[in-house]
């Protein structure tokens, strides 16, 4: 969800003798981070991870996927089912915490009710807690969201807590039991694969002002037990001191990476020093170079989990590029997503592809 200029620069900081600070020296407090023996001994114990970060084609940022009124299950069992038809196993939704501040008790059956849905389906979800991405630059609200703007890229995307919360100190014991709320509600769920807690921290201009909440998250997820591992991705070079408590303090590590294969390589190979399960959470930008059928069995290949932007072309609009002007007519390459609205695919060779990788067959 990052900008072009900050995911195509390369990964300098991770060049300084490949790793990023001490394994043996978290940034907070206890209860510590999972032993890499532990993070591995979770993540061998499941198949490969292949799936998508999901919105319903019907809501146009968290609020609206998430809030009472415009909650979609019968959409949400559609588009899962056209993706569980191509072989796709795991799914990464983002939470809104000002839907749980209005309406936490149902904020959490609507998860579990998705939970079911993903489960039905086949697939396990990975639930985001924050985020600093803001692209409306607004601050989320309830009620009625503003309507897409025709041709901009996630027009209407609103941060979770929002950027002013994330400085605001009197708001963090909300914050916090925001955080223990969700992960102790659901820290033995099985559906529940991963805990994301913080997309893209530092984004929408944030820099380090998002570090204190960043490392806080950490704490207040592992006080509540969760069986589950926790992670946070890195996603931009520049960012030294978030990608160093992201990675020192991530069970699993992860990261996102938009651009060709290779650039995807780098960064692992510079991970895998840490001696961890690696997962991209983020990836898949065809403008950029992606390209389902070279990149998808290099991934499987090294068993690096992966969770590809966009399933299904709706509100969000992210088939548009970053920076696309309003009222710019559909792109002939779509940035991100594999289905219309309809459920035909964008790229019909492209899907018949994706299914014989998943089955073993590319």
């Amino acid at each position: 969800m990052a900008t072009v200029a900050s995911l195509v620069a390369g990964l300098g900081w991770l060049a300084l003798g490949g790793r990023i600070g001490s394994e043996s020296a978290p940034t907070s407090s206890r209860p510590e981070r999972w032993s890499s023996e532990q993070a591995w001994e979770w993540y061998d114990r499941r198949p490969w991870l292949c799936g998508f970060n999901y919105v319903p084609s019907t809501a146009v940022n968290t609020t609206e996927f998430w809030q009472a009124e415009t909650f979609d299950a019968p959409t949400i069992d559609r588009e899962l089912g056209w993706a569980s038809e191509v072989g796709f196993n795991t799914s990464r939704v983002f939470i809104q915490y000002l839907v749980w501040k209005h309406d936490a008790e149902g904020l959490k059956r609507r998860l579990d009710r998705f939970l079911t849905i993903a489960k039905r389906h086949g697939m396990s979800v990975m639930p985001v807690l924050f985020d600093d991405c803001a692209f409306s630059g607004k601050e989320p609200y309830l009620g009625k969201q503003a309507d897409p703007v025709p041709g901009i890229h996630n027009s209407q995307w609103t941060a979770s807590p929002g950027l002013k919360r994330v400085t605001d100190r009197s708001v963090w014991p909300d914050l916090e039991r925001y955080v223990k709320d969700l992960v102790g509600g659901f820290r033995d769920d099985p559906r529940v694969i991963l805990w994301d807690l913080y997309n893209e921290p530092g984004n929408s201009g944030m820099g380090n002002k998002s570090l204190p909440l960043l490392q806080a998250s950490f704490g207040w997820a592992r006080s509540a037990g969760p069986r589950q591992p926790v992670t946070v991705g890195i996603w931009d070079d520049k960012l030294v001191d978030l990608n160093r408590c992201c990675i020192e303090e991530s069970d699993a590590i992860s990261f996102h990476r938009y651009g060709p294969i290779a650039s995807v390589q780098d960064i692992i190979g510079r991970l895998t020093a840490h001696g961890r399960p690696i997962i991209c959470t983020e990836w898949m930008s065809r403008v950029l170079g992606s390209r389902w059928e070279t990149d998808l069995p290099v991934l499987k290949q090294a068993r690096i989990g992966c969770y590809c932007w966009g399933l299904v072309n709706g509100k969000t609009q992210t088939h548009y590029p970053w920076g696309s002007p309003k009222g710019a007519p559909e792109p002939k390459d779509w940035h991100h997503d594999l289905f219309r609205k309809d459920g035909k695919p964008y790229r019909p060779a492209e899907i018949e592809a994706i299914r014989k990788i998943l089955r073993g067959e590319g």
